[in-house]
Order: C-alpha cells, then sequence, then structure tokens
C-alpha cells in the first residue's frame, strides 16, 4: 500500500510535524504527498481531499495492474441510467431482434472491466446531474446544482464561485492540444454537458433569462454565453446537441419554429456572435446542413438541431427540420476528431511532444427524461440508441490506444420484478410460468389485478384509487406511463450506485466499488499529454488551479470563469 512507503511515511510525518505547511514544499504531482494529503484530510471534507482521494487511489490500482497509457478517451454518459434500466434494456433489445431477451447483451455489456460507483453529491443523497457530472469531469465531488465549482462555492451565488472553480477534463484535452468534442441529444446547456466548459453556481443559469439581478450586477455569464466565449488555448473541434433557444435573443425568431423566439435578454445573437469568432467555422441547425457537412471541416463545428431537447428517437420522424441520430452525431464527431489527430503522435499542431489523440464525450440524456416521464419505452430505447453509438465507436476507433468508458451519473426509480417467466414481454403484463406443459399465467395482485413488471417508486404514473385493471396491449403502448407507488410530477432520480464499464488503456483501474469522481482520474492518468497538463496547472492545493489558465491561457486573461463583461 502507499502508506507504506518510506516516502510516503516522511512526507505524512512532516505533515503533522508542521501543521500541514509542509505540503506546500512537496512535490505536487507524487503518489507519496498525495496519499499523505489525504489521511491528514480525513476529518475534513474539502475540494482537496476529493481530488488526491483520487488521485492517489487511482495512481495505487494502476501500479498494481500495470495499466496502460491510451492515445484517445471516449467517455459515454446515459444519463439516469440505472442497473434496473441497463437489464430491462437489455431485454427489450433482445427481444426486438427475435430472442428471449434475456440472454441478450448491450455493447458495452462485452467490456472486460467494470465497477460500481457511488454517486452522492456533497449535499444530497440522491444526486442531481450537475453535480455528479463535476464529479466525472473534474475530479471533484460537489454540490447539487453545481456546475465545475466545488462545494465551498453556495448555490446561486455568483460572488461564491470565484476562486471555487474547478478544472474540466475538456479544459485540460484543450490545454494539451488534444482534439475534443462533446455531443448530447440535450440542450447543450444542460447540466450534464455544460460541466464540462462552464463554471457556474447555478445549474439553471442556462441563458441570461435565468440570471438573478445580483448576478447581472456581477456581471456573472450565463452557461450559454461561457459555451461561446470558451477559449482554453482556442475553442472545441465540434460540439453537437440541442438548446438553440438559450443562443438566440427574445427579438430574434427560431429558424425551425418560426412562432417561437429565443430566450436572451441581451439582445445577442450568441450564434451570429461565435461564427464571427470563427469565419472558418460552421454553425448549423438541420439535417441537410449536417449531412453537407464536409469531410475535413476547415474550423470548428457547432451544431443546434432544436430549440430545446433534441427529440426522442421515437419522435423523430415527427421533426420538420430534421435533426440526426445520437449515432450519427457521435459517429460523425468521432470521424471529425479521428481526421484531425490522423498521422503519427506529434503530428498534431506540429508541436513537439505533442501526443495527438483526442478526447470524446458523449452524453444520451433523454434516458433521463423519460424516466422523469415515467415512460419506460423511451428511457429504454433511448439506454438502446446509447448502445448502438458504442458499437459504432468501438467500430471505428483503434482499440489498442482507446479507452472507452460507459457509465451513468445517477440512477432513477425505476424497478423492475414481478417473477416474469423467461421472455416475458418486459413492457407488457407480467405473466409468470404455468405448470408443465401448460402456458404462462398472468400474475394478479391481492385484488385479482394485472400489474406490469416494470413500475416506478413515484412519477406522473400514480393513480388515485383502486389500481386500473390493465388490458392487454396497454402497458406496450409507446406513451404508456407505468405505475408509480406515489405520485410526483416527474419521477425522482434513484440513489444507488451505479456501473461503470471500462475497455482499452487504464480501464484495469475501474473495478470494484469506487467514489465516482476516481472516473476522471482514471481517465486523466491513463492519458500522458493530460496529465502532463494537469501538473503544470497545479497548485498548493494539489489541485490544477483554473486562475491559472484564465492568466495563462491566450485570449483567457479577461475572462473570468462565469465572470465577464456582458
Amino acid at each position: 500500500m502507499i502508506l507504506d512507503r518510506p516516502s510516503t511515511r516522511a512526507v505524512f510525518a512532516a505533515i503533522l510535524l508542521s501543521g500541514g505547511a509542509a505540503l506546500a514544499d512537496a512535490p505536487s504531482t507524487t503518489p507519496a504527498r498525495a496519499a499523505a494529503a489525504v489521511t491528514a484530510e480525513r476529518i475534513t471534507e474539502t475540494p482537496g481531499r476529493w481530488y488526491r482521494s483520487g488521485q492517489a487511489e487511482i495512481a495505487r490500482r494502476r501500479e498494481r495492474a500495470g495499466a496502460g497509457t491510451a492515445r484517445n478517451l471516449v467517455l459515454f454518459v446515459g444519463d439516469g441510467m440505472s442497473l434496473a434500466t441497463i437489464s430491462a434494456a437489455r431485454i427489450l433489445a433482445g427481444q426486438r431482434a427475435g430472442g428471449p431477451g434475456e440472454e441478450h447483451s448491450l455493447a458495452f455489456e462485452a467490456f472486460e472491466f467494470l465497477a460500481l460507483a457511488k454517486t452522492y453529491n456533497t449535499n444530497q443523497q440522491t444526486p442531481d446531474s450537475a453535480g455528479t457530472m463535476t464529479a466525472m469531469a473534474t475530479g471533484v465531488k460537489t454540490f447539487a446544482g453545481g456546475i465545475a465549482v466545488d462545494q465551498r462555492a453556495e448555490r446561486s451565488d455568483c460572488g461564491s464561485a470565484t476562486g471555487r472553480e474547478r478544472v474540466s477534463l475538456l479544459d485540460l484535452a484543450r490545454r494539451a492540444g488534444l482534439a475534443t468534442g462533446i455531443v448530447t441529444n440535450s440542450r447543450i446547456t444542460h447540466a450534464t454537458p455544460a460541466a464540462l466548459y462552464a463554471k457556474s453556481p447555478e445549474r439553471r443559469w442556462e441563458d441570461d433569462s435565468g440570471l438573478s439581478p445580483t448576478a447581472r450586477e456581477l456581471g456573472c455569464r450565463d452557461i450559454a454565453r461561457q459555451l461561446v466565449d470558451y477559449d482554453v488555448d482556442g475553442w472545441f473541434d465540434v460540439v453537437f446537441g440541442g438548446g438553440r433557444s438559450g443562443f438566440l435573443p427574445a427579438e430574434a425568431f427560431d429558424p425551425e419554429y418560426p412562432d417561437r423566439r429565443g430566450r436572451r435578454q441581451d439582445g445577442v445573437d450568441l450564434t451570429e456572435r461565435w461564427q464571427a469568432r470563427f469565419p472558418n467555422g460552421r454553425f448549423i441547425w438541420n439535417r441537410e446542413q449536417f449531412e453537407a457537412l464536409p469531410e475535413a471541416p476547415d474550423g470548428p463545428v457547432l451544431g443546434l438541431f432544436d430549440r430545446s431537447h433534441m427529440r426522442y428517437r421515437h419522435d423523430r420522424a415527427d421533426d420538420g427540420a430534421g435533426e440526426p441520430s445520437l449515432v450519427e452525431m457521435t459517429v460523425r464527431a468521432l470521424d471529425l476528431l479521428r481526421q484531425r489527430t490522423a498521422g503519427t503522435p506529434g503530428e498534431r499542431d506540429g508541436g513537439e511532444g505533442q501526443p495527438g489523440g483526442f478526447v470524446l464525450v458523449v452524453e444520451s440524456a433523454r434516458i433521463d427524461h423519460a424516466h422523469h416521464e415515467g415512460n419506460a419505452f423511451r428511457a429504454l430505447d433511448e439506454t438502446i440508441l446509447l448502445s448502438e453509438a458504442v458499437a459504432a465507436v468501438l467500430d471505428r476507433v483503434d482499440r489498442a490506444e482507446t479507452l472507452v468508458v460507459v457509465t451513468a451519473d445517477h440512477g432513477h426509480a425505476l424497478t423492475f420484478g414481478g417473477y416474469g417467466g423467461r421472455g416475458n414481454p418486459i413492457l407488457g403484463r407480467t405473466h409468470g410460468p404455468g405448470p408443465a406443459g401448460e402456458p404462462p399465467r398472468l400474475a394478479r395482485d391481492i385484488d385479482g389485478k394485472p400489474f406490469t413488471t416494470l413500475n416506478y417508486i413515484n412519477g406522473p404514473g400514480y393513480r388515485p384509487g383502486p389500481r386500473p385493471d390493465l388490458a392487454p396491449g396497454e402497458p406496450r403502448d409507446p406513451d404508456y406511463k407505468q405505475e408509480a407507488v406515489f405520485g410526483v410530477s416527474q419521477s425522482t432520480h434513484g440513489g444507488e450506485d451505479v456501473p461503470v464499464y471500462a475497455t482499452g488503456p487504464g480501464a484495469e483501474a475501474l473495478t470494484g466499488s469506487i467514489e465516482q469522481h476516481l472516473i476522471f482520474h482514471a481517465l486523466l492518468q491513463a492519458q500522458p499529454a493530460l496529465r502532463d497538463a494537469a501538473e503544470s496547472i497545479t497548485g498548493e492545493s494539489g489541485m490544477p488551479e483554473w486562475r491559472k489558465i484564465r492568466d495563462q491561457g491566450p485570449g483567457t486573461r479577461d475572462q473570468g470563469p462565469g465572470v465577464g463583461d456582458q
């Protein structure tokens, strides 16, 4: 163990004798220093403790497993993809393929390494996406609603976030000269993708219409503005998602929905601002433009394919302007990143020692949205869609040099039970095995009424009074809302652990029961250029410091994280 090493004991002893002052004098990147700092802080939960605990644990795991290094990183996040969701989606996919379903596997279930991640936020037992994605994106757990700021900030208090901003995986990738991409089918300003590029104490500040008067007075920038103004050695190579209304002024009509206006109150069209900043960049908003993208665009690509969230796959045919699927966006983003990192390591950007490679983060967001609506059909269908996106990536990358991680930010209140027989339609009524030689029997509750295999603990599917007598085809309707034990307007998240599937060099570190923020450290330590980038801006806290990027990075000196001229 790390603490048994003489170097670690010496550092730890120095810390105890100096009251902690020796931390500032110890090398910032040694496993010994990280382990000793974690031990010294165990009595107090701090951002530094979160970061260094993850750093030390992953370093220990990598050393023990002899883990390899990766050139490329791909992180898939199935928002709200609980274990029950995965099990049910696997069966649905198998039944769609003509089998009983239980024996089927989703693409990522074949990965060699599996862990279970604890998802709690620093202030909530059952978490929200802002806090959980911040953990995965920055290596530091934080409060519900916080976007890449640590737990010392206060929710909705812009001033409290100053100095508490945390550096994300994509910030480090940009600094390291790697190609970078974000793909989601939610609003691009929604909590999960936002944690990759924005710094905000309030996830609801997606556009400036949500900023409080105090936040406006302090010059806080909304999340959409932060994306357009993002500058860490430039911008991202490709960003695909929804959420156009947060980029358009209230005076402007949406190009797809001529009766709907933008949401911005500052009168600024952020799509025009972005295009002016990148004359060689391409802003696109419909399928025709997506399909017309050249194989090798000269500049960055920004695609905003709906005014809010993109359509569920089941409903995409009803979209007038047309929009690409999650699989299509993922493949196009991947192809673009691969094209920009083609050649031998070191060729990209022409930099001496630049290793090339890319970091791509893909979110299947609408799993979560369907669960909130109490609609298992769409939640499972979107999970299958994620599996298809994973399979497409695996077909296109060199798996010997690419670490692929598939996980969820949190679970949901979906339940899976009822003693259904083998091959029972997962979205239908529950039929149990009958006596030998007899057909399956419809399962009934104590009042003699049939029930479904999938239900929710809470949600909009609650029916007051006696339970309904479900007709045979009713639960299999795509719009059916599964029954809930008690009623709330939206089904809640679940607090259970979520699976982490990993394959490729560095995956060896992701096994067993882990804290969620270890995912960041496993990705970071697997990619040498990212590791070097983090070390280059590590401060006395032992964490990478955003102010060092802000103060050193070109174009960022006068642009504080989340704060700036309006």
